[in-house]
């Protein structure tokens, strides 16, 4: 009976996750869960949940560093950041304004195309936050500025686009 009933269990999950994946979630606000958008400000707290009694887990230090939203409940953003943890933020703490994260560690190439073989403008190190200009379709890189310096980069390397996203 025991495994009949995880049996279930497994295939309901399973089931639920999928129903998930297909349909186009919208959190209270009416806009898409999940999300990508960018930290506002210089310092954000990170709280253990939806509201100020909820204690600071940690303090977000980078402007711009972008962060997955991942549920809403009233004034408050579940965000998931380019490390995977989870916490609460205040939705005035956040902007939708469109960023990118450097993950890749060391130096990463910039190129002046959107092509391996192109000429490289510069070299960015990992941590690197940057703006978000255009991720044509079927395309890896993503044209992406970073300060005066603007030039292509592999999707791969960045936090704060989905795989397949297109930005024009």
């Amino acid at each position: 009976m025991r495994i009949i009933f995880t049996v279930l269990m497994s295939l309901a999950f399973f089931s639920g996750t999928v129903n998930a994946q297909e349909e186009n979630y919208k959190g209270e606000t009416g806009l898409a869960i999940p999300r990508f958008v960018s930290l506002h400000s210089d310092r954000t707290n990170a709280r253990s949940g939806p509201g100020s009694r909820y204690p600071i887990e940690w303090i977000y230090l980078q402007k711009g560093a972008p962060v997955e939203i991942i549920a809403e409940f009233e004034l408050w953003r579940k965000i998931k950041d380019w490390q995977g943890a989870e916490s609460w933020v205040h939705k005035i703490t956040l902007s939708g304004k469109r960023s990118v994260k450097i993950i890749t560690p060391g130096e990463n190439n910039v190129y002046a195309k959107d092509d391996y073989q192109s000429r490289i403008v510069a070299k960015v190190e990992d941590d690197v936050v940057g703006e978000i200009k255009k991720c044509p379709p079927r395309n890896n890189f993503c044209l992406i500025q970073f300060g005066n310096i603007e030039g292509w980069v592999s999707r791969q390397n960045l936090y704060g686009i989905y795989a397949d996203e297109i930005i024009d």
